[in-house]
C-alpha cells in the first residue's frame, strides 16, 4: 500500500475498524490501491450506511412517531 491510502484509512475510524475485522483487504490493497472504492462500499454496506439504509432508518422513525402520535392523541 503506498502512504497515501495509508494515510486515508488511519484517517477515518470506520475503515481502520473495519480492516481489523476483514484483513484479507490489506493484501488486496497491497496488490491494488483501486480497490479501495469498492472496500469502502463493502464498510458502508456492513455498517448500514448506505443511501438506501439512511431512507429506511428514516422510515422508521417517522413510523415510530406517527405510533406514538397515535396513542397519545
Amino acid at each position: 500500500m503506498i502512504n497515501e491510502t495509508i494515510f486515508q484509512i488511519r484517517q477515518n475510524p470506520l475503515m481502520y475498524q473495519y480492516l481489523k475485522y476483514h484483513s484479507y483487504w490489506y493484501k488486496i490493497l497491497l496488490r491494488d490501491k483501486t480497490m479501495l472504492r469498492q472496500m469502502i462500499n463493502e464498510m458502508k454496506e456492513e455498517y448500514k450506511m448506505t443511501t438506501k439504509d439512511k431512507i429506511e432508518s428514516i422510515g422508521k422513525k417517522v413510523h415510530m412517531i406517527r405510533s406514538l402520535l397515535e396513542v397519545f392523541g
